[in-house]
């Protein structure tokens, strides 16, 4: 079977069936769910590391990127040319968009314009990405960031930085500047 043949089979296998087991944490479907949806998005997906949990209900393109250990949340939606890295959790209900309508003319509805050139959104490894947030176009979310449930994520999150808002903000980092320093130069050794 072809690559493309794969690809559709597991579109077809995920939307008619995995996207509707129960949940990874159900006691005794869930582990059987987690592996089986885990399958389906290794045929589906451009590139899917191990080990990826994607929750009841999710829905996302086939050409996006999950690093190993890495979850896409329950109902969530993850657009096209999203790249997430390992070790990512996401909560409930996320909104992933990599491209927006197009409202530059007056001339005619919104609704006709359509869409603009994708902009993908990159996330980074070890991030936690809490329920209902949204993240929007272009956003860039760097390592060991986490973010608050309900934030809209735009533009470029620093690295170990705890957001949350709308739109989001920095409420403060992980670890004070010296020990953050300390840490991510420890870990170029």
């Amino acid at each position: 079977m072809s690559a493309k043949a794969a690809q559709i089979v597991g579109q077809i296998i995920y939307n008619i069936a995995a996207k509707h087991f129960p949940v990874s944490y159900a006691k005794f479907s869930g582990g059987f769910s987690k592996r089986f949806r885990g399958f389906c998005a290794g045929l589906i997906l451009d590139i899917c590391g191990s080990n990826v949990n994607i929750e009841q209900g999710a829905d996302f393109a086939a050409n996006i990127q999950i690093g190993n250990n890495s979850g896409i949340g329950k109902n969530s939606i993850v657009g096209a040319f999203t790249q997430i890295g390992e070790n990512v959790m996401m909560g409930e209900a996320c909104f992933i968009y990599t491209r927006n309508h197009r409202t530059n003319r007056l001339d005619i509805p919104m609704c006709e314009q359509g869409f603009d050139e994708y902009k993908p959104v990159i996330i980074s490894d070890d991030v936690w990405i809490g329920s209902r947030v949204t993240i929007l176009p272009g956003a860039k979310i760097g390592k060991g960031v986490i973010v608050g449930a309900g934030a809209v994520v735009t533009g470029t999150i620093p690295d170990y930085a705890v957001i949350g808002g709308v739109p989001a903000r920095v409420i403060k980092y992980r670890a004070n500047e010296n020990k953050m320093q300390q840490q991510i130069e420890g870990g170029k050794e």
